[in-house]
């Protein structure tokens, strides 16, 4: 299949983890329906954006992977024939919790997850409180409809995450999110807040040669107001769909494998790449 339709599930935090799935699944069979073929919700799509405080409360909301979510998706995935991104807050052991996206397949298997592995620390997004960095590395996995990857939010700012990805041979690589504005900072530098983070995934299209597809949230929760633009670039770095800053909604995007393959050809970035050169990038920081 040279052609694979994708939907991005843009969310705001619904009542109940109960009533943020019954959402999900209402748009995946409308994704279904209108063709898409692979579908990826927001970060943390089941609950609110609890890291904006520090609150041993809000451990109670992690489930263990498989589980009752997991279980749940893999049954409508394997209905709608569909295969389906998402961004759960997963329970590994007492004190131990991580920010992970499960690859569920069309026929409802569970083909693996991706575990954050860059959290963030900052006012509002105490993420570090809550989540164990990743220990799985950088991951691709075959589906019916592709070879796709994952990064979650903070990851995605991160030029060697995006690589490692599509070194293990993704097409499309999926950025689940949940990210916006402070009111301190939107009116100062909001704009350009905004801006940086969709030139640096446009920019991993463009190295990569792949497809990048990042869903965010909309909403205000307490201070937080997530900006939405959730959108897809193609091998060019182009924008081929967008979201809007405040509304939910799906947005869709057509990536064609053939035009990767032939963008690769022509751009043969991973063919010239000097690898006997890039020891360094293992050091914190080269200070000679």
């Amino acid at each position: 299949m040279d052609a694979v339709r994708i939907a991005l599930l843009q969310g705001r935090a619904e009542p109940s983890a109960e009533a943020a799935l019954d959402w999900t699944e209402r748009r995946l069979t409308e994704a279904a329906a209108a063709g898409a073929r692979i579908v990826c919700t927001q970060e943390l799509f089941a609950t609110p954006y609890f890291c904006r405080v520090q609150d041993a409360r809000f451990f109670d909301l992690a489930e263990t992977i498989p589980g009752p979510t997991t279980e749940r998706l893999a049954n409508k995935a394997r209905e709608l024939g569909v295969v389906v991104v998402a961004s759960l807050f997963e329970r590994r052991a007492p004190g131990v919790f991580h920010n992970t996206a499960v690859v569920i397949d069309a026929d409802g298997t569970l083909l693996g997850r991706y575990r954050k592995m860059h959290i963030p620390q900052d006012p509002g997004f105490e993420e570090k409180y809550y989540f164990t960095p990743g220990d799985l590395g950088y991951r691709a996995f075959t589906t019916r409809f592709g070879r796709i990857g994952v990064i979650i939010c903070w990851d995605q700012w991160f030029p060697e995450a995006a690589r490692l990805t599509a070194l293990h041979g993704a097409e499309i690589l999926f950025c689940p999110t949940a990210i916006g504005w402070l009111p301190s900072e939107k009116d100062r530098i909001g704009a350009a807040q905004r801006q940086a983070w969709l030139t640096v995934q446009r920019g991993h299209a463009v190295a990569n040669g792949c497809y990048v597809a990042a869903v965010n949230r909309v909403g205000r929760e307490g201070q937080i107001e997530f900006w939405g633009t959730s959108f897809v670039a193609d091998v060019y770095g182009e924008t081929i769909a967008t979201g809007s800053v405040d509304a939910t909604e799906v947005v869709y995007a057509d990536c064609d494998r053939a035009a990767l393959e032939q963008r690769r050809r022509t751009w043969p970035f991973f063919r010239d790449r000097r690898i006997d050169s890039f020891g360094d990038l293992g050091k914190r920081f080269l200070d000679e």
